[in-house]
């Protein structure tokens, strides 16, 4: 299966548990696989038969700016399942980084990430971006 790979797209949003989380906001980074067949793109050179990354990596900054959520788990799947409810991909692996996490000890980082096929989620709408 072909992919396409975006990392690094990211935004504020205010995600998390705790008041001050959702308050004030931070950083969170979002890493996406997008599989997909690369056959009729190649074909046609058209960006209509791909998925665009760039109509990609501007759903993703609205997920993660959107309505917050308690957990990032719960926003790698709200963006898996989005995904490939609006773009014709056969499956995606969405990592979220929350970098600046409220964690009492040093670290680089904390990252969830979730695979999600087109046979565990909804079908694509008529229309959407091959």
């Amino acid at each position: 299966m072909d992919r396409i790979t975006l990392t690094g797209v990211t935004a504020v949003g205010h995600h998390g548990v705790f008041d001050f989380e959702r308050r004030e906001g931070q950083p969170f980074v979002v890493d996406a696989v997008l599989y997909l067949d690369f056959t009729g793109a190649a074909q046609s050179d058209d960006v209509r038969d791909t998925a665009h990354y760039g109509e990609v990596a501007q759903r993703i900054t609205d997920w993660i700016t959107g309505e917050p959520l308690n957990l990032i788990e719960a926003l790698a799947v709200r963006i898996a399942e989005g995904l490939l409810s609006e773009f014709a991909l056969h499956a995606v692996d969405i990592t979220v980084h929350k970098p600046k996490a409220p964690i009492e000890v040093p670290f680089g980082d904390v990252a969830v990430t979730v695979h999600r096929d087109r046979a565990s989620a909804v079908p694509a709408p008529a229309g959407a971006q091959a």
